[in-house]
């Protein structure tokens, strides 16, 4: 592990000064080599997802697991659209004078080696490599052992794009050891190496980094996201958001975990949305008003509320309006994403700004949480 560090920090120099031009032709490669080891991916996907279903895992999480046709497809263009992004080092951020004539400048630079840690998905291999070479940075992956071989594959395809374009094929490492000894050996920097930690998983990945880390981190937790069904929501909409939010993918982060229904529609609206959702296969747990409703429905506990279940699963209450909803959200949600669903646009602004998430929506999906989505890579 302290040569992947050492290899790393001597490949930082040439990954920092390296043009945009290196940097795009080295992405683009990678995403045309993925797309042509795609055969090589799937084998590799395969013999990840015979040994999780032997291990019992659950079907949350294989489908992170699992690659297809498509979802590598998805991977590829996900490089090729961080290849196309404007180069972020460079930019003049702010620039002033001070009285004694100096002259100061605030300029975006590379942060250097960045150890970036994650569990089943191994799309991020991709993701994680391409946004951080783009950035100048070296990057030090290391994903779940139930991805390994998946991991494997996808970064071999990543260095073949490195290696056309001249630049070293350090700038992106994949640590192959599954021993949990590795990860807290990047916690500790792998003796200076590494200047930053990102970890992309649960609960129980982040919390350990967030205790062990002697680096700097950059985390977040969960994805308890919620849909408001707002009193002027337009029912029509408001069906095709909330079945998306929910069952275009559960095991996602940006997943709708928690529906709020105004009362004011819950009969117009919030009956036939839950008819949506169950036809789907999708479970409701709700609140007394819900089941009064919706009998189907099984009761929900104060735990639901809490809970990001990536699964076919929706917790749902009735709220008396815009600031019982807001504050449901504010004392239950994760500061990830959150949706209004509305016609009101003054509704809309309160609720845009007075929740503090990372994302907040107005009559979107909350599967929209994605970089690429925003086009942003």
């Amino acid at each position: 592990m302290m040569a992947v560090g050492a290899s790393a920090r001597d490949a930082a120099r040439a990954v920092r000064e390296a043009d945009d031009a290196t940097k795009t032709k080295a992405l683009r490669e990678a995403a045309r080599s993925i797309r042509a080891h795609k055969s090589e991916i799937l084998a590799a996907n395969a013999r990840d997802l015979d040994a999780a279903k032997a291990s019992g895992m659950a079907a949350s999480m294989l489908d992170r697991l699992a690659l297809n046709e498509a979802r590598i497809e998805a991977m590829a263009k996900g490089v090729e659209d961080v290849a196309a992004q404007p180069d972020p080092n460079g930019r003049e951020l702010a620039r002033w004078t001070r009285p004694n004539g100096l002259d100061i400048a605030r300029v975006a630079t590379p942060i250097g080696v960045i150890g970036i840690i994650y569990e089943s998905r191994p799309n991020v291999t991709a993701d994680a490599g391409a946004i951080a070479l783009k950035a100048g940075n070296v990057a030090i992956l290391r994903g779940g052992s139930d991805s390994l071989h998946s991991a494997s594959a996808i970064h071999a395809a990543m260095v073949e794009g490195l290696k056309t374009a001249g630049l070293p094929e350090a700038a992106i490492q994949y640590v192959r050891n599954t021993d949990r000894a590795a990860v807290g050996l990047m916690l500790e920097g792998l003796n200076g190496t590494i200047d930053l930690i990102i970890p992309r998983g649960g609960k129980g990945l982040t919390g350990r980094v967030m205790r062990e880390a002697r680096v700097p981190v950059l985390a977040h937790l969960e994805g308890i996201c919620h849909v408001y069904v707002h009193a002027a929501a337009d029912l029509e909409m408001a069906r095709k958001v909330v079945l998306n939010a929910k069952m275009r993918r559960t095991s996602v982060c940006g997943a709708a975990e928690t529906l709020l229904l105004d009362r004011a529609v819950l009969k117009s609206h919030g009956l036939p949305i839950l008819e949506e959702l169950a036809k789907a296969g999708c479970e409701i747990r709700g609140d007394e008003a819900v089941r009064e409703m919706f009998p189907a429905a099984k009761p929900a506990s104060e735990e639901d509320w809490h809970t990001e279940y990536l699964e076919a699963i929706i917790a749902v209450r009735v709220v008396d309006g815009l600031e019982e909803a807001i504050r449901h959200i504010e004392h239950y949600g994760s500061h990830h994403t959150d949706s209004i669903l509305t016609d009101d646009e003054a509704a809309a602004e309160i609720f845009l700004n007075a929740l503090d998430s990372a994302i907040v929506l107005w009559n979107a999906s909350t599967q929209f949480a994605d970089g690429g989505e925003f086009g942003m890579g």
